[in-house]
């Protein structure tokens, strides 16, 4: 359009509301106008330019919803609806693609096509707050108000005036939200052409970049800055001189370019000097090294909030008709995006929409409906007759189960639910042509759900965001703010696929940016998804069974871990550390209890069960309800009064969780197997991989479920407790070498990306350095006598390098964005994972001296910090591991010791619910653990160079050469297409760097 660069977009024209249309489509996560297809998110603009309610859709998978962005009402300009998820067809509309800019949008305003200034701000498609100085003005309005009368009128007392404006500024800085920041030279023609293209000298447009790119969204009409009196000077000079070009030329070259008042004056009010800088170290948390110190990286990687328990339900149908299975797997098949259905293919995926599951619900009430009738009566039978009779009940428990989830849509949404159909058995069937086509005859359904982010994770999410926007940069919070406004900041905020993951993420972006609002505008806005690097364990699978199978050893066969390699003076090298000597005996405690537990809980879900028979099988699903699907900001009061279990899990689904529980853990029907075998010391009854799901289901109970007073629960969760403290950290290596091994192949990715952070990090404070190093006395001298002899200026003369500088960098404007040290820059990434990725994380930190190539050198983590981790309970809910690499301006470029890493770590969540504790009340009444603090990795008063921390990690890291190049800018959630993510898995154009990330 006129060349400039705009949103990928589409009109849909309506000559009366409603009209139908043959060229608009809307399905559930996309609409499709003229062939072109627009998936969520996508805008929605009215084609009328008076109507300013402008709609973003957002896809199932990231919860849905609608967020409306309008004119300022109040304090706000924009409002999401979580329940809106269809388009409006009352009028006519353009349908434009969403452009991910990392929560920052830009506004320029032009006066002439050689004009242009530019300012930051906080986007509304966020959280829709408009902030305001104390006097409840926007942007310093007021002051700005009386500067603009006063260079009209020509007034000479020029010399108070500006007195007013630093004590104006002085007073208010941490109240603007507005930032002058540097346009790129295609961003200024882009400016150029806007203002020619409408024939509108003076007027103002938006700006999104997006991707290493940038594309105007909207143009205003006459429009004008409020708060910078640097736009209101150099406005005053243009339009001066328009006016003369146009009415007085003989005049236009006599006047001088400038305003007579301000030849001698300063550019810029200085902060106040009594202001402590940021990112000044000072004192920290391994030691004092001094105010010469400066923060420029903060790497955060973040186990996600508490959650409900995972569960997952394997059901093998059982059919007497073929057709009535290759019904299931035809409805199956078309919630999938294939176009043809693979022999012997595994069916996997991620029910992003309602739509699919109530599909699916509907292929498969035949099954329920014959079977219901067959077992209703043995629904929950206390005594079986033969192991048949046992297989048929488990059968129809497990379709009920399926119901009971696949009915509850708005419990499970999206980002919480997969299914998978894997064909089992298959016949040779002859077609109508002769040709033999191979069908399904039985097929394994595995239902995945459960895993949702509850109120408590969502709360303690943020509060982690707010403690690291308070505690994690030196200086106060405010400060943080005012650093990501202007453009000084360089936020990343990675996420594995998991659904309480990505929101984990998002809420504690919440936190950290002090933002308002629903989450899921917030996870399309900041969060990027990463499966590769944040999710899996496939590649140590063989390892991470072969220590399963070691400690299932030591723990049925009675082995002592004394008996292994080890050493008394480092207990924690021992096989199997932090297991308790009794471990046999307590495994048949927690079988007896678990018992126990799960006969109350089927008596409580008997009801349930019978008012679920009385209803029809063809019953709709309930309406969507997003509020329970991201999981509830509040407790349930209602349902607890009631009796109910807190949050949507019924007592059907509650019982169905502990009864697997029983069934997996102990498996009676090799009891008498196992007497016979029990001279060899194999036994197979127990399986110890269900102990940290014990532990997890126990624990979940007692911090939400607490006022179902299960008798022997408390007892449960101490003997699960004991025993799951030993057993998880050892699932991920029996002995510290076993753990670097498989830490290595878990977190290799992670391990890469980090050094490439930190690295980036390095050489861009380097640059800044001998950029300001190059620009000689006599250059700025020389440069700013050009900039006086100028008439028209649109802030070339503050981007100097604008011409070299191939990548794309926003930056803030020096001279006129009222900071001292506009050069300061902090990059932040957050990585929100799972716990595997946590515990892969630390073991190789704390053990990579171990390998080869490294046992001459010391360790990362002190003796001190590797004896607390040993006495670690768990990594538990938002624990996370912190690195800090701060820079020493006082030492040259190439001393190792001018950057210095500081490692810290946190237990997370790990307090016990039965903990007598002062807060207890509180603890009980809001379900919500509290974080625990940092811990040291490093002694006090250590130096860990960048250096070192390189040459310790860099063996167990991908290399920087395989990962592939990405745009410059932000990624985006949702910007990753399917070629995207193949190429992720193929190392080329290795020659480039990855400065992108």
């Amino acid at each position: 359009m006129f060349g400039i660069p705009v949103p990928r977009y589409a009109l849909v024209i309506r000559e009366v509301p409603y009209q139908q249309l043959d060229y608009f489509i809307e399905e559930e996560d996309f609409v499709e106008v003229h062939g072109m297809r627009f998936f969520k998110p996508f805008v929605e603009k009215p084609v009328d330019a008076d109507n300013h309610s402008i709609m973003i859709y957002y896809p199932s998978s990231a919860g849905g919803g609608m967020k409306e962005l309008f004119r300022k009402v109040g304090n706000r300009s924009s409002e999401f609806h979580p329940d809106v998820r269809r388009v409006r067809r009352e009028g006519s509309y353009i349908y434009e693609e969403f452009m991910p800019t990392g929560g920052t949008d830009v506004k320029v305003y032009t006066v002439g096509p050689e004009y242009a200034h530019a300012e930051a701000r906080k986007s509304p498609v966020v959280d829709g707050v408009v902030m305001r100085n104390p006097d409840g003005k926007e942007d310093n309005e007021e002051f700005m108000c009386m500067r603009r009368c006063c260079w009209w009128v020509g007034l000479k007392q020029k010399t108070r005036l500006g007195e007013l404006a630093a004590a104006f500024v002085c007073e208010s800085v941490v109240w603007k939200v507005r930032y002058p920041v540097l346009l790129s030279p295609a961003e200024k023609e882009m400016a150029r052409d806007v203002c020619i293209a409408f024939s509108q000298a003076v007027c103002g447009f938006d700006l999104l970049r997006s991707q290493g790119r940038s594309y105007v969204c909207d143009v205003n009409g006459w429009s004008f800055v409020k708060n910078s009196y640097k736009y209101y000077d150099d406005s005053a000079c243009v339009l001066r001189k328009m006016l003369l070009d146009a009415k007085a030329p003989h005049l236009s070259s006599v006047v001088p370019p400038t305003l007579p008042w301000k030849v001698n004056e300063l550019t810029q009010p200085s902060e106040p000097l009594t202001r402590e800088p940021l990112t000044r170290q000072g004192s920290g948390i391994n030691g004092t090294f001094g105010q010469s110190e400066e923060l420029r990286c903060v790497i955060a990687v973040i186990r996600h909030g508490d959650r409900t328990p995972k569960q997952k339900v394997k059901l093998k149908t059982k059919l007497k008709s073929a057709v009535q299975l290759q019904d299931l797997l035809d409805a199956t098949r078309m919630l999938v995006p294939r176009t043809s259905f693979v022999a012997r293919e595994v069916i996997d995926m991620r029910s992003d929409r309602l739509l699919d599951m109530q599909k699916l619900l509907w292929s498969i009430t035949p099954i329920l409906t014959s079977l219901f009738n067959d077992n209703n009566n043995q629904a929950y039978p206390s005594k079986l007759d033969s192991d048949s009779e046992a297989e048929d009940v488990d059968h129809a428990e497990k379709l009920r189960q399926v119901k009971v989830v696949l009915e509850e849509g708005g419990h499970f949404s999206g980002i919480y639910r997969k299914v998978q159909l894997k064909p089992l058995k298959w016949i040779k069937v002859t077609k109508g042509n002769g040709e033999i086509e191979e069908q399904p005859v039985e097929a394994l359904m595995i239902l995945k759900y459960g895993g949702v982010l509850t109120h408590a994770g969502r709360k303690q999410a943020e509060e982690l965001g707010r403690y690291f926007r308070n505690k994690m940069y030196p200086g106060e919070g405010t400060g943080l703010l005012r650093l990501h406004s202007t453009y000084r900041h360089d936020l990343k905020i990675y996420s594995s696929d998991e659904g309480r993951v990505q929101m984990s993420a998002a809420a504690f972006a919440k936190g950290l940016l002090d933002l308002e609002g629903q989450l899921t505008p917030i996870l399309v806005s900041l969060v990027s998804k990463d499966s590769s690097m944040l999710d899996g364990l496939e590649n140590a699978s063989f390892e991470m069974d072969e220590a399963k199978a070691r400690l299932n050893e030591i723990i049925t066969c009675k082995a002592t871990t004394s008996d292994s390699n080890g050493s008394s003076e480092f207990p924690w090298t021992v096989d199997g550390a932090g297991l308790p000597p009794n471990a046999s005996e307590l495994l048949s405690t927690l079988v007896k209890l678990t018992k126990k537990v799960t006969e109350q809980v089927r008596l409580l879900a008997k009801d349930e069960n019978e008012k679920l028979t009385e209803r029809n099988l063809y019953d709709i699903i309930p309406p969507y309800d997003q509020a329970n699907a991201l999981g509830k900001t509040n407790i349930d009061v209602d349902r607890i009064a009631a009796g109910l279990p807190c949050g949507s899990e019924g007592f059907l689904l509650m019982y169905a969780r502990w009864k697997k529980l029983e069934t997996d853990l102990y498996n009676e029907r090799k009891e008498l197997e196992d007497i016979l075998t029990e001279l060899l010391h194999v036994h197979r009854r127990y399986d110890i991989t269900q102990i940290p799901d014990v532990y997890d289901s126990c624990k979940y109970d007692l911090l939400h479920n607490a006022h179902l007073n299960l008798e022997g629960l408390d007892e449960l969760f101490k003997v699960a407790q004991m025993l799951a403290d030993g057993v998880i950290p050892n699932e991920y290596g029996i002995n510290p070498k076993q753990k670097l091994k498989i830490g290595a192949k878990v977190a290799r990715r992670l391990l890469g990306k980090l050094l490439i952070d930190l690295r980036n990090t390095r050489e861009e404070a380097i640059n800044v350095i001998k950029n300001n190093e190059d620009l000689s006395l006599s250059e700025k001298i020389k440069k700013d006598a050009e900039a006086k002899s100028k008439l028209f200026h649109k802030n070339d003369e503050i981007d100097q390098d604008d011409d070299d500088d191939k990548e794309t960098k926003y930056r803030l404007d020096p001279k006129y964005a009222n900071v001292k040290t506009p050069d300061r820059h902090v990059r932040t990434r957050l990585y929100f994972t799972s716990e595997s990725h946590i515990h892969s994380l630390m073991n190789v930190l704390r053990y990579c001296n171990l390998d080869e190539s490294l046992q001459e050198e010391e360790g990362l983590v002190c003796h001190s910090a590797l004896e607390r981790l040993s006495k670690t309970k768990e990594l538990d809910y938002m624990s996370h591991i912190v690195l800090r690499m701060f820079e020493n301006t006082e030492v040259a470029l190439e001393d190792p010791k001018r950057y210095r890493i500081e490692l810290t770590y946190s237990r997370g969540a790990d307090l016990s619910p039965l903990e007598k504790k002062g807060s207890e009340c509180t603890l009980h009444q809001e379900h919500t653990l509290p974080i625990m603090g940092p811990e040291r990795l490093q002694q006090i008063g250590s130096y860990l160079t960048l250096e070192t921390m390189e040459n310790m990690i860099r063996p167990f890291a991908m290399p920087a050469e395989d990962f592939p190049p990405t745009p410059a800018g932000f990624s985006g959630y949702f910007s990753k297409s399917v070629l995207d993510r193949l190429v992720n898995l193929w190392p080329f154009h290795r020659q480039f760097s990855n400065l992108g990330k």
